[in-house]
């Protein structure tokens, strides 16, 4: 049974984990709290980066020789397999640690099974402490894992009405500055940022993360089906942050073959399926979906949207496009009902968080 210490315990390796958000894929991000035998915090670790010693190990370094009969809280199950490091269920079984609390079952089949080592070697484990907080703080690998996809977040910006742009296209700036900048946080937790061509054409975007120290820069993606959006010289070119660009496979293009995907026509442009499964390849385990309505329009009809973040300014327009087109919804029945999970103000403006029900 969880005690109030424990509860605390596991609610600061959770802020540990989120330390990681950006910079883990195709890992998750992990945090981990080792106390001594008598309640005492003796190390602290989150999983860094990919490739690097995972959130036990950080822990259990810092705690050495105290770790010994003492418990260690996991927001993930600890993982029971040897990969670019080893398992983690081995390295806390040698540590003499005692008890183990993790919050999220791991569902990767490679890596799973760690409770059940743990146990075999007489270690008490305790599961789903804090279940929720830890699945939201890594919803998005664990989307990736569960669906084969990397997690979809569709952000856009939009005045009170509903209005993405004015009736001439004028956009700039709907949102606040301080919005803008959250923006740039939103890139930075993301593997991959992806817009569409009318974006590519209309404003000729960087799609890089600015003002965030240390940030990992995320791929930057362009659907441009008829390979006429992205031209030599375009901002989302330079050497700032790589790039790829999704062509269908008969359009013809100027660029170097290294930036292109060639992928299978759809309805709506290309297959969504077949471009997230491009992604997917590639190691991107999240996506932030910054496209125009159309794109938008494409993803949820496809059914390929895990989260929405939309900026609501207070403001008016009465005219001009809609942020969200062609979904594949005709009658309100069929409407895609959604669960706010979160608002917040932003400067002058309304951050409203929401996830899809399930249909």
């Amino acid at each position: 049974m969880a005690e109030p210490s424990d509860i605390t315990a596991m609610r600061r390796a959770v802020a540990l984990a989120a330390r990681g958000l950006g910079a883990t894929s195709p890992n998750p991000v992990v945090g981990c709290v080792v106390t001594d035998a008598s309640g005492h915090v003796v190390g602290e670790g989150w999983h860094q980066r990919a490739g690097g010693p995972h959130a036990e190990i950080h822990a259990l370094r810092a705690a050495g020789v105290l770790a010994r009969g003492g418990t260690a809280y996991v927001t993930l199950e600890p993982c029971n397999h040897t990969g670019r490091t080893g398992p983690c269920a081995q390295a806390l079984i040698e540590a003499g640690i005692a008890r183990v609390v993790y919050a999220v079952g791991d569902p990767n089949p490679q890596a799973t099974g760690g409770a059940d080592t743990l146990r075999a070697a007489g270690v008490e484990v305790l599961q789903g402490l804090l279940e929720d907080e830890a699945e939201a703080g890594n919803l998005a690998w664990l989307t990736s894992v569960r669906r084969g996809r990397p997690f979809v977040r569709w952000k856009y910006a939009a005045t009170l009405d509903g209005r993405i742009a004015a009736a001439d296209g004028t956009s700039r700036w709907i949102s606040s500055a301080d919005s803008r900048a959250d923006v740039h946080r939103l890139r930075a937790e993301a593997d991959a940022v992806v817009v569409g061509s009318g974006t590519a054409r209309a404003d000729d975007p960087h799609l890089a993360v600015r003002g965030i120290e240390g940030a990992v820069q995320p791929l930057r993606v362009v659907v441009d089906t008829e390979g006429t959006a992205v031209k030599p010289g375009a901002r989302v070119l330079d050497d700032t942050a790589p790039t790829l660009i999704a062509l269908a496979e008969d359009a013809p293009s100027d660029l170097d073959d290294a930036l292109l995907v060639r992928l299978p026509r759809a309805d709506r442009g290309l297959s969504v399926p077949a471009l997230l499964d491009a992604l997917h390849t590639r190691g991107v385990r999240s996506v932030l979906l910054e496209g125009g309505p159309t794109l938008a329009g494409a993803f949820v009809a496809a059914g390929a949207v895990d989260q929405v973040v939309g900026y609501l300014a207070p403001v008016l327009l009465g005219a001009g496009p809609t942020a969200l087109r062609d979904a594949g919804i005709s009658t309100i029945t069929d409407a895609l009902r959604l669960d706010v999970t979160e608002t917040v103000r932003i400067g002058p403006d309304l951050r409203i968080t929401a996830t899809p029900k399930e249909r």
